[in-house]
């Protein structure tokens, strides 16, 4: 992995070492992204079980190592994100309470949509689907967003927790059009389906 050389070559850099433990994170969970039907699994619907503990191990020691440089940066905070979903191989549960806190701190480094959006899952799991909500439209007028799928997926799913179901249809359909993963598209389909039996044959008529 090329992330290991530049951890190699700067081995007292603790961005370089918080960059390798996010990538170690995601190539943990990349074999439980699909079922063995070749479906896509969402992060919350993944067995923790199934991932590789080697290569968690190995991250959370080099997220430990980076967070006693004393110079806390972007990715070592995208990589204390993943650690904290890690928690629920232990717990069961994941902490979102943590997770809402590291992007709170990753907004105020970088400005970008999708920690504002993951912000927004977040606050939704702390505070209720509303306030992902709230957060979410306040991001509306972000032109970045307008071609964005996760933004439009999230929409979705949050609306569909209010039973704003109407709305949450026409969310998943921005976000299906905009999706390029058959897999994934197919998920959300589903999830759109859900959501329109949950309206009931009146109300999507």
């Amino acid at each position: 992995m090329a992330r290991r050389l530049v951890v190699s070559l700067l081995p007292e850099e603790p961005e370089a070492l918080g960059l390798l433990a996010l990538m170690l994170h995601a190539e943990a969970r990349r074999s439980a992204r699909r079922n063995g039907r070749g479906e896509y699994v969402p992060l919350a619907d993944q067995d923790p079980q199934s991932w590789n503990t080697a290569l968690i191990e190995e991250a959370e020691a080099l997220l430990f190592r980076a967070s006693r440089m004393g110079a806390v940066g972007r990715y070592q905070l995208e990589a204390a994100v993943q650690s904290a979903h890690v928690v629920r191989r232990i717990t069961g549960q994941t902490d979102w309470a943590a997770i809402e806190r590291i992007y709170d701190a990753l907004a105020t480094i970088i400005d970008s949509p999708v920690v504002a959006i993951n912000r927004a899952i977040a606050m939704a799991e702390t505070r209720g689907p509303a306030a992902g909500i709230q957060a979410l439209d306040a991001l509306a007028g972000d032109p970045r967003l307008a071609e964005y799928q996760p933004y439009w997926a999230a929409r979705a799913g949050l609306l569909a927790r209010t039973g704003e179901h109407a709305a949450a249809d026409a969310a998943y359909e921005r976000a299906i059009g905009l999706e390029t993963d058959p897999a994934v598209r197919e998920f959300l389909q589903q999830r759109r389906r859900g959501c329109a039996g949950e309206r009931g044959p009146a109300a999507s008529a």
